[in-house]
């Protein structure tokens, strides 16, 4: 069993001083007039535990080992530029910055790291922030999002991978096109006034042509990217234990997490490094 929320305490006090703690994290925002309001999460929740279930049990393409847990999603997210339509519920880039914070601060005492898996690109800025907040306290976190190519929001990409996850949920006879035009372009009226500026469907993207089938190989290719990920996390647990034997003696306490206003991790330079460019 992967998912936290079905687990008793017990359960989890068995695996968890081993366990990697993976996270989803979405959104409850428009997404256009065909797909519902929770896309983001349910994608996020979706690769998750797929990541966690084949790299738990050394499934094809899972090089990683050990316990693999999934929390359940936070499915609220920094959507302010979503909110001219109704039901979006956005709680702004410090209050998930704060809410991952916190969350990782608690799971760290008794998970041996956590992986912010993250589906919702509105979320980037305060889940950066917040990793670095916890690394500078030694905890082991990382963040990981899909590399998909394609359109913005709700296009091609999306609408294919829900039709692969959810196909009861997509209303194929309000599938439309919205605004085309590179995301680039339209970012600073976007930025400025919000999508329903520029796309009054809340489109950014042609969804037409999507397709289960290529809703699964983008599946597919995520997974295998977070199991990558997941490997290198493993190897970081290991490493770090390796440290810890060589350095505690023999009989004594490991000294426990740093707290706030520990020291930043830096680059040969003196540079800080930022969660991007910093290893597991």
């Amino acid at each position: 069993m992967t998912e936290l929320a079905l687990m008793t305490w017990m359960d989890v006090a068995t695996q968890a001083a081993d366990a990697v703690l993976l996270v989803p994290l979405g959104a409850t925002e428009q997404h256009g007039p065909h797909l519902p309001l929770g896309t983001d999460t349910t994608i996020a929740t979706a690769i998750a535990s797929r990541a966690a279930q084949q790299a738990g049990t050394g499934s094809p393409g899972a090089s990683a080992s050990g316990v693999f847990l999934v929390a359940p999603a936070l499915p609220f997210g920094s959507s302010g530029e979503h909110e001219d339509f109704p039901g979006t519920l956005s709680i702004g880039q410090e209050a998930v910055e704060l809410v991952l914070v916190e969350v990782v601060r608690s799971a760290s005492r008794h998970v041996a790291a956590v992986v912010l898996v993250s589906c919702h690109g509105g979320n980037h800025e305060p889940v950066a922030r917040a990793v670095h907040q916890l690394r500078g306290e030694g905890r082991l976190v990382t963040a990981w999002s899909p590399r998909w190519p394609g359109d913005a929001h709700a296009g091609r990409t999306e609408t294919s991978v829900l039709v692969a996850l959810d196909p009861g949920h997509v209303i194929t006879e309000h599938v439309a096109a919205g605004e085309t035009e590179p995301l680039a372009t339209l970012l600073p009226r976007l930025r400025a006034e919000g999508v329903r500026a520029v796309s009054p469907s809340g489109v950014l993207g042609d969804p037409t042509n999507a397709t289960a089938t290529e809703g699964l190989e983008l599946l597919d290719a995520a997974v295998a990217d977070l199991l990558a990920h997941l490997d290198a996390v493993r190897t970081a647990l290991l490493r770090r234990a390796g440290d810890a034997d060589r350095t505690v003696p023999t009989g004594a306490n490991p000294a426990p997490p740093s707290g706030t206003g520990a020291r930043e991790r830096r680059s040969p330079s003196g540079e800080p490094i930022s969660p991007q460019e910093a290893e597991p």
